[in-house]
């Protein structure tokens, strides 16, 4: 038996409709319609008496009947050749955007990206059932292309045109993402600046979407003293002022960019974990210590030390190093810094 694919579908396609005697059979004798119903539909159609609202009435009710059927390529065959007659048709927008649906289904989901952006770049808008085509259009067309460049172009013109209908907080924090993945870190920075004050639900997928963008605020606009060249350099740092209860060195060495401190059940994304952290309450007591090795969990870009004898209730912290991921700064990326505190003892 021949296997249907993508590209043996259009031949089969001929066959079926040379073995009708009319195009208009190949599409009436849909498996799984009502012909009946059909031949009526096309004979309206057919007519031409109807008027441009009942044409695009009757249009609808054979597509509909056709999708019912889950008939996908008679679909796309039918609103082509409606198309294709009235090239200037005021419902065109409309009936190609059944095309792309009917693509989509299909799992042609690149073939339909072609015809959305058809739409948006060649007919004029139009609103069916409340919502604008291009709106619609364009939101497909963010969800279905892989190209940061392309989602950039088209989320600038859905923030552009439609304001009102977007969820403005999600769509910068999105579009400041996709300037990162390109290396345009200026409009993504102007892209995060924008998106702070629009936040107002929580980004999906991205929890913490608030702390990352008001870091990469502060990682672009800082000065980032705080960044050693390698893991030993900064244990050594840490150590000595550790060693002589220095709180004010411990201030200086930590990161003042995203810097926390919490038990190992709290999550990072946490208001409560960022801290604007004072050492000098936790070192006045007996001689702080630490372990003589990492953790060894400790990898290439994280570590954890731990060390003991800080004061009031919790004498174990364990110290969280990592490798800062800034590349919009070459001259910090990959560099260490003291990001965390973890209270007590490590979770097995």
């Amino acid at each position: 038996m021949m296997r249907l694919t993508r590209v043996t579908l259009p031949i089969v396609l001929c066959w079926a409709i040379l073995a009708c005697s009319s195009p208009r059979d190949y599409l009436i004798k849909a498996p799984g319609a009502d012909t009946g119903q059909l031949a009526d539909l096309f004979g309206l159609l057919d007519s031409g008496k109807l008027a441009a609202d009942e044409r695009y009435a009757v249009i609808q009710k054979i597509a509909s009947s056709l999708s019912n059927a889950e008939d996908y390529p008679r679909l796309v065959d039918f609103l082509s050749e409606v198309v294709a007659k009235d090239q200037s048709g005021p419902y065109n927008a409309r009936h190609i955007l059944s095309i792309a649906w009917a693509y989509s289904m299909q799992g042609a989901d690149e073939v339909a990206a072609l015809y959305y952006d058809r739409i948006i770049k060649n007919y004029p808008d139009l609103t069916v059932n409340g919502e604008s085509i291009h709106l619609a259009c364009l939101r497909k067309l963010i969800a279905l292309t892989a190209d940061p460049a392309k989602r950039i172009e088209f989320r600038r013109e859905l923030i552009s045109r439609f304001p009102d209908k977007v969820d403005m907080g999600n769509e910068l924090f999105s579009l400041g993402r996709d300037y990162e993945s390109l290396g345009d870190w200026d409009a993504a920075l102007d892209a995060y600046r924008q998106f702070l004050p629009a936040f107002s639900t929580r980004i999906p997928d991205f929890p913490d979407a608030i702390q990352y963008a008001q870091q990469f605020i502060d990682l672009a606009t800082i000065r980032k003293d705080w960044t050693y060249e390698t893991l030993d350099e900064l244990i050594d740092a840490v150590s000595l002022a550790m060693a002589t209860a220095n709180a004010r060195s411990l201030a200086r060495i930590r990161a003042k960019v995203g810097f926390f401190a919490m038990d190992w059940y709290q999550s990072k994304d946490d208001g409560n974990s960022q801290v604007l952290f004072d050492f000098s309450a936790f070192t006045g007591g007996a001689r702080i210590q630490r372990a003589a090795a990492l953790d060894a969990s400790s990898n290439s870009r994280e570590a954890f030390l731990k060390t003991w004898g800080w004061t009031e209730r919790i004498s174990v912290w364990y110290l969280y190093f990592r490798k800062i991921n800034f590349p919009a700064d070459p001259e910090v990326h990959g560099r260490w810094e003291w990001a965390g505190i973890y209270f007590g003892e490590k979770m097995q």
